[in-house]
């Protein structure tokens, strides 16, 4: 996608969800829950590329027991008569996950789907403990039994752009969380 000017792009931008200053007091509150709840174990942050790379550098911050950072990306191809899908691994982690508390952390859970499946993967390798924490929840949109073990914000079922999220890879820079039609 290309934009035929700065104006169009700017107009997506204006209607704010979620200020900036309202993520970052979320994303330092999730820091300290997981710091209570791990109190100095070592953790494996996993980020599904590529909308959560944001979310994941800033929640890394806000974490002071030891962690490390591991990648995934993974893609689904879904029939379109039916609703089981088959999920496709593009990149996986390098290191095996058994020795790990495991948290996958995720920008958006839509249709759980996806995530699902992530989980039930990275579950058949064994962690220490596998948690999974999103940045928005979507329940509306919901195709799947499956929840987050912590959702920092639940929002209604629009479009949403920004703090990694992407339309078109544009709009991932923004600082804030912004619906656009």
């Amino acid at each position: 996608m290309k934009f035929e000017n700065l104006d169009t792009y700017k107009k997506n931008t204006e209607n704010v969800l979620i200020p900036e200053e309202k993520i970052r007091e979320a994303v330092k509150n999730a820091g300290r829950e997981l710091n209570n709840i791990y109190d100095g174990t070592p953790l494996l942050l996993v980020s599904i590329l590529k909308g959560a790379f944001v979310f994941l550098a800033d929640l890394c911050r806000e974490i002071n027991v030891p962690c490390e950072i591991g990648f995934m990306a993974a893609k689904s191809y879904y029939e379109s008569t039916t609703s089981a899908g088959e999920v496709n691994i593009t990149l996986d982690l390098q290191q095996d996950i058994s020795k790990y508390h495991v948290i996958i952390v995720e920008d958006i859970i839509d249709t759980g789907r996806t995530l699902k499946a992530v989980a039930e993967i990275l579950r058949e390798r064994n962690p220490v403990s596998l948690r999974i924490i999103t940045l928005l929840d979507k329940p509306d949109r919901r195709e799947v039994d499956f929840k987050a073990d912590l959702s920092l914000f639940t929002i209604p079922d629009l479009f949403v752009v920004g703090y990694g999220l992407d339309y078109g890879e544009y709009y991932r820079n923004l600082p804030y969380i912004a619906s656009i039609e």
